[in-house]
């Protein structure tokens, strides 16, 4: 199957590069709070957790976050918390913090990349500007590629998301107002990423679903259940069977919890071949490909 478009033939690469350029200074500033990566100490990480990532990409071989607690025997909520709330764990002992830390610093200074970080074997002689730019390039390459997939995604849907207000707006529909609910909108509006409560499968308690844009038609009539649409794009055919079960999961929760007159549809760009759009098709969700975007008409728009 011949994609609908080719996803990433002209965003992807700038998306990458303007992420590149917020990382690259990001990574000048780890190396001026590690003064170059010759002091990694204890208080230096307490003063910056949010500086590991670049760390951990610094090393040679770069290291993952389970190689990095392997390696230096620390906790991995420690790194966890460093990673993913930039601070330290609030209700670990100080004693034991500062251990750790002092275990991850040990093991950054000894793997650091000596191919970049030319300067580390070389005595007291300062890195040049040229040096640093360089070593920052490169480690925030490193970074950039660890997540590359999800900075095309976010790219693509954003872009995807504009073609639907476009082609909304073209057909007099407006924005709905801002913090307006999915259940208060008004006939001719939509909205971009809104939350749409479900019943959690098991229990009686309520979970948030995301969704890309709902629209509520100009023919609405009182309680009508907007039309819901997911942004999807794909590079490849690789990993589009592995996300098929997300949309029907979250098509099986809107049923159950809204009725079966629910309208839970994609807006695909990219590559999706016969076995996701039959998957897709088999739990009642449809679809419409961005080259053919003025097919969301059929959708009674």
């Amino acid at each position: 199957m011949v994609p609908s478009v080719r996803p990433g033939s002209q965003f992807a690469p700038a998306a990458y590069r303007d992420t590149r350029i917020r990382t690259t200074s990001d990574v000048q500033a780890t190396l001026t709070a590690t003064r170059y990566l010759t002091d990694i100490s204890v208080a230096v990480l307490k003063s910056n957790p949010a500086i590991l990532p670049t760390l951990r990409m610094s090393a040679c071989p770069p290291l993952a976050v389970d190689r990095l607690v392997g390696l230096s025997g620390v906790s991995k909520t420690l790194v966890n918390s460093m990673e993913r709330k930039h601070r330290l764990p609030p209700r670990m002992p100080s004693e034991q913090v500062d251990d750790q830390l002092r275990m991850i610093g040990d093991t950054i200074k000894k793997m650091a990349d000596p191919d970049i970080f030319v300067w580390l074997g070389r005595g007291k002689k300062p890195p040049s500007t040229l040096e640093r730019y360089r070593a920052a390039t490169i480690v925030a390459d490193r970074l950039c590629g660890a997540v590359a997939n999800p900075i095309i995604r976010n790219a693509q849907e954003k872009r995807q998301l504009k073609a639907i207000g476009s082609w909304l707006d073209a057909k007099g529909y407006e924005p709905a107002q801002d913090g307006i609910t999915y259940d208060r909108m008004r006939p001719g509006t939509y909205s971009f990423r809104l939350i749409v409560p479900v019943d959690q499968e098991g229990s009686n308690r309520k979970i948030n679903i995301p969704v890309d844009a709902v629209v509520m038609p100009k023919a609405a009539k009182p309680g009508d259940f907007p039309l819901l649409l997911e942004a999807k794009s794909a590079g490849d055919f690789t990993n589009v069977n592995k996300r098929r079960k997300e949309e029907a999961t979250k098509m099986g929760q809107l049923r159950h919890t809204h009725g079966d007159d629910v309208r839970f549809n994609l807006f695909l760009c990219g590559y999706f071949d016969s076995g996701y759009l039959g998957y897709e098709a088999a739990e009642g969700i449809d679809w419409v490909w961005e080259h053919r975007i003025d097919d969301l008409a059929g959708f009674g728009l």
